[in-house]
This record gives C-alpha cells, structure tokens and sequence, in this order.
C-alpha cells in the first residue's frame, strides 16, 4: 500500500509479515474491544459493508438507497466528533489503498471528523485512544455517563 500523504497512521510501517492476519479478522478484534470497553461506542459504531459479490441490480439499488459508498472508511463512530478509520493489514504492504478511500477520508476531515488509518486493531484500538484522548471532555460528558 502506498501511504496517501496528510492522513495519520498508526501503526508500525516499517513491520513485515507475510502471514499477518486479513483485514476482517484485525476489525472483528476491534469490534469485539469495543463491545467489551467501550461499550457505547459499539452501539452506534458501524462498518460499511461495501464490498462483495452483488448483482448488478442489486448494486444499483445499494447505491440509490444511499448504502453503498465504495470510499467508505471501515469504522465509522458518528459521535458529535465522528471517528473515521480505515484498517488495514499490520503489514501494510500486503494491503492497497483504494483512490475513492482516500477521498472519502480527506472529506470526512474536511467535515471536521478524526480520521485515521489503522495498521490492524491494535493501531485502531490506538487511534480511538488518541481520539478520545483529544476530546476527553466531550466524550466524558456523552458517552460514559
């Protein structure tokens, strides 16, 4: 994966790991860290299921509705802050970095989110404490009354 300029990582990138867990499995991590710490967080956190085999009327119709952004980032918290994540491998040169991700991330910053990308859930775990880190006060008051 090529590194977009201007869009925080986190992560190690200089780690190499021909067997590295898939994408899938680093997020489920993440997901499952969140039900278990975070557990408000988890109840509005979504992942965009934007890839998979379709029909093509079934496509058109995910994208009318609204539902299927291909840029859409892998974990989304709609918070008054949103955090927007993109994951990929620990060893991110087994991973690619799709052009519209890199626009849907820069928009979503332009839109005032905390966007990042994540090097596995570890990183992601990461970037949500740095997130809340920087907005301790607002998500002190919101999430863990």
């Amino acid at each position: 994966m090529k590194i977009p300029p201007g869009i925080p990582i986190y992560g190690d990138i200089t780690h190499r790991d021909k067997k590295c867990r898939q994408e899938s499995s680093e997020q489920q991590e993440y997901f499952l860290w969140l039900k278990e710490n975070r557990p408000k967080l988890h109840a509005i956190a979504i992942h965009p299921k934007n890839e998979g085999a379709r029909s093509f009327q079934h496509a058109a119709s995910d994208r009318a509705q609204g539902s299927m952004n291909t840029g859409a980032s892998d974990i989304i918290i709609p918070a008054l802050l949103p955090f927007v994540c993109e994951v990929k491998r620990i060893d991110h040169t087994l991973s690619s970095m799709r052009g519209e991700q890199v626009v849907y991330l820069n928009a979503a910053r332009d839109m005032g989110a905390f966007i990042c990308i994540a090097l596995g859930a570890k990183a992601a775990i990461e970037a949500t404490l740095a997130w809340e880190f920087k907005n301790k006060e607002l998500i002190a008051k919101i999430a863990y009354k």
